[in-house]
């Protein structure tokens, strides 16, 4: 069953969306009552579909949204008044109050695009090539006294100009092809 996190202000409004999505039986949510525990959840749980209002305690969604990660979809549900507020276009929104169906529909919808994202989404490194790369920048910043940023990009530009992957031009560098 797939999960969402479900962030309002209010206690009430946080356990309603809760009961109406979890009655749907697609998914179990994950209440929280900050952006800070938002933002920290998504990352540690790797949840794709934030549900919340137009504000949080600590912040707003808009500044929540921009901290997320590419494969994490927002639905905002707020009053029409709010949602004109609202400038990030890459935000979902439902102008409440919102009928059930309406709010099921959106997060299965959100849910589904947010795996496509991930699935066509560039895959990530393993902690062993992380470390080859790590290494052949540390090289290159004690033999030209580049900063971290000069040597990835160095690295990078490298690989481009070869057509050749971040690793195998990691290997290069260290001497290890």
């Amino acid at each position: 069953m797939d999960r969402v996190i479900v962030a309002f202000e209010s206690d009430k409004n946080c356990q309603h969306i809760k009961d109406v999505l979890e009655s749907s039986g697609t998914v179990s949510c994950i209440v929280c009552r900050s952006a800070a525990e938002v933002r920290r959840l998504v990352q540690k749980q790797h949840i794709t579909t934030v549900v919340c209002g137009f504000k949080l305690p600590d912040d707003s969604a808009e500044s929540l949204f921009h901290d997320l990660p590419p494969y994490c979809a927002m639905l905002m549900v707020a009053s029409q008044t709010q949602l004109e507020f609202c400038e990030q276009p890459d935000i979902f929104t439902l102008s409440s109050p919102v009928s059930k169906k309406d709010l099921i529909a959106s997060v299965r919808m959100l849910l589904q695009m947010s795996a496509r994202i991930e699935k066509f989404s560039r895959p990530q490194r393993s902690e062993e090539e992380q470390e080859l790369i790590t290494r052949a920048k540390a090289l290159l910043m004690e033999r030209h006294g580049m900063s971290e940023e000069q040597a990835h990009r160095l690295l990078q530009k490298k690989s481009m100009d070869n057509g050749a992957k971040l690793t195998d031009t990691a290997r290069m560098v260290l001497g290890e092809q």
